[in-house]
């Protein structure tokens, strides 16, 4: 630096000096920054450059470098760590994701949700489907619905442990056909991906239908996130699919997790009213999380979110967005920003993103339960105490 040079302060530094300290490629800084781990603030002197907190950089360094005792590893493993339970159903391996070691992109070609949750669960109950459906619960939306579905299912079904596999397949099969009926709010028969496209003005057999059972394809499962790890946890005690799913349902809940296609669609109002460029750069000015965009999982890009938008053309301000977002911090897509996409080109109601991912994960939720039951001990991890002495 020039002696005539305005100095920085010394806790911040550049994009080039903070990758080259993590040695990480751009897209992985701007993923960590999107993430919250890395804060990021306006060069004083140059509006067009950003500056990275040099203590948030040496933490994720040192986390990188350092050997840690099995206790810290432990307590690391809980968020986005390595996995803590051995599965033979899902993994993200090379930036794609594999269904039993098929390609999740490559089955949203020609699967439905029902042949790939038959694969989920190992391929049991290839025709079995039960008819004697309760009605869907009336006058409630579709999330509430969902959760009054299973969860009088939960009341009333008998625990997943020690059951007759052909039983627990049947009983699988009829939960998806539950809980879809719940989200399009009728008892219906034929293909889910049909049933929800109907219910939401799309013809069974049009492109329309063709995207929902593409998005229901590439949403059955995805390793062990924070929903299915719930589902596996109450599957550990011996409680019935319904209950698991229910477990699965609840985290899903959260703003973290499925809410995160509603923090998109607010992200794409404050666009409408400020134009794009605006929203993006108040988001970064005050260090706010910019939702859809990257994911900790695909560093190079959601395989999920590339599979769905190559499939349709977004409406001009959601392209704006997305080309928008992408200029400015070098993410991409992900399959939160996908959905949104998606469901604001057909027109769906505003829940459909949330929808489809919960009728989706069920699939993945019920696999991992009758896993977890299969083989799995009372999932009971330890608390690290570090609250006030006994006395």
């Amino acid at each position: 630096m020039s002696a005539s040079s305005p100095a920085r302060p010394p806790e911040w530094i550049v994009a080039d000096e903070a990758r080259a300290r993590l040695g990480v490629r751009p897209q992985t800084l701007y993923a960590y920054v999107s993430r919250g781990r890395v804060q990021v603030r306006p060069d004083p002197h140059d509006p067009r450059r950003s500056l990275y907190r040099v203590a948030d950089i040496a933490a994720l360094t040192d986390r990188k470098g350092r050997s840690r005792k099995v206790a810290e590893v432990a307590a690391g493993a809980i968020s986005w760590g390595e996995p803590v339970l051995t599965s033979a159903i899902t993994t993200i391996s090379g930036g794609r994701l594999f269904y039993r070691g098929r390609d999740a992109a490559e089955l949203a070609q020609t699967e439905t949700l029902e042949s790939v949750a038959r694969l989920l669960r190992g391929g049991h109950g290839a025709a079995l489907k039960r008819t004697d459906r309760p009605p869907p619960p009336a006058g409630e939306d579709m999330r509430s619905r969902a959760f009054l579905a299973l969860a009088a299912r939960a009341g009333q079904d008998l625990p997943a442990r020690g059951r007759n596999p052909l039983a627990l397949a049947v009983e699988a099969a009829t939960l998806l056909d539950v809980l879809t009926d719940a989200v399009a709010g009728q008892l219906g028969g034929g293909a889910i991906a049909g049933r929800l496209a109907l219910a939401w003005g799309q013809g069974p057999g049009g492109p329309g239908a063709d995207l929902i059972r593409r998005a229901l394809v590439l949403l059955a499962d995805h390793e062990l996130n924070a929903s299915t790890f719930a589902a596996r946890v109450a599957a550990s005690t011996g409680a019935s699919l319904a209950a698991c799913a229910l477990a699965g349902m609840a985290a899903l809940s959260g703003p973290r997790h499925g809410g995160a296609a509603a923090a998109v669609q607010s992200l794409a109002r404050e666009a409408g009213e400020i134009g794009a460029r605006a929203a993006v750069s108040a988001r970064l000015a005050e260090d706010r999380h910019i939702p859809g965009f990257g994911h900790n999982l695909y560093p190079d890009g959601d395989p999920r979110a590339a599979a769905l938008l190559e499939r349709f053309e977004p409406d001009p301000e959601m392209a704006k967005l997305q080309a928008t977002i992408s200029a400015m911090t070098g993410l991409a897509p992900n399959v939160d920003f996908a959905l949104v996409a998606m469901s604001r080109a057909l027109k769906l109601p505003t829940d459909a993103p949330f929808a489809l991912f919960a009728v989706a994960r069920c699939a993945g939720w019920i696999a991992h339960a009758i896993e977890q039951g299969q083989g799995g001990g009372v999932i009971r991890p330890r608390a690290r105490y570090v609250g006030v002495e006994a006395g």
